[in-house]
């Protein structure tokens, strides 16, 4: 059994770029870095994946959980504000799976439709874990593709997390028939609340392949980010 848990903490520049509220409640983005950080050094998952990290907040991540191993992928585009600076010392962008006990990276790529996103890939405690960052639209069919080809080549139970862009019937359309996505409770939160438009709120999954997800729910993130925390437990 492996448990494990994936967040979109969502950017500064683009939470700016893009009109999310994130910035009028956390002005000071130090500030919003060290409580995303205290929020996850109080967690008890033993794989914890994370999207849209900015280079601030990997450097705090890396001081606040001095107990775990941080993989990073850095993606070869930086997001570039679109009106004055950016409050970032580090504006680069990164895919980041944090991980309590031993474990060995395997894989790093942003994907080639799109430089800002990608997935991450490390061995641990018998399970092959893939943290992601789908594009959405088009573009995320060879993605998803790309991320059953790795599965399908792993000796062991594959588990992905992260922000798929998409529902999980378009998940498991793209990425085949051996992969089941956890169940969340009839009453869970949304992953990505949404106040308009007709995009799914529950765009972010566990999926596995070769075991099974049980216990998933969907916790608040208390306006530190646009998305909401995602867990579950994994079993082969």
């Amino acid at each position: 059994m492996i448990t494990v848990m994936t967040w979109n903490v969502l950017h500064r520049i683009h939470a700016e770029n893009w009109g999310a509220d994130i910035p009028a409640r956390w002005p000071d983005e130090p500030e919003r870095i060290a409580a995303v950080s205290a929020r996850l050094a109080g967690r008890a998952e033993q794989v914890i994946a994370l999207q849209e990290v900015s280079g601030d907040q990997l450097a705090g991540l890396r001081r606040a959980l001095p107990g775990r191993t941080v993989h990073a992928l850095t993606y070869p585009r930086v997001p570039a504000p679109r009106n004055g600076a950016s409050p970032l010392d580090d504006p680069r962008e990164h895919l980041v799976l944090a991980v309590d006990g031993p474990a060995r990276q395997v894989a790093a790529e942003p994907f080639e439709e799109d430089p800002g996103k990608g997935l991450l890939a490390v061995r641990t405690a018998g399970v092959l874990v893939i943290a992601v960052h789908v594009s959405s639209g088009e573009r995320s069919t060879r993605q998803l593709e790309r991320l059953s080809e790795l599965a399908a080549a792993s000796p062991e139970p594959v588990v992905l997390l992260g922000d798929f862009n998409t529902d999980r019937a378009a998940v498991l359309a793209g990425l085949g028939p051996a992969f089941t996505v956890a169940d969340l409770p009839p009453d869970a939160l949304p992953t990505r609340p949404r106040t308009e438009g007709t995009k799914s709120p529950f765009i972010d999954h566990v999926v596995v392949r070769g075991g099974e997800a049980g216990d998933a729910a969907v916790e608040d993130a208390d306006g530190l980010s646009d998305h909401n925390l995602v867990r579950a437990r994994v079993t082969a």
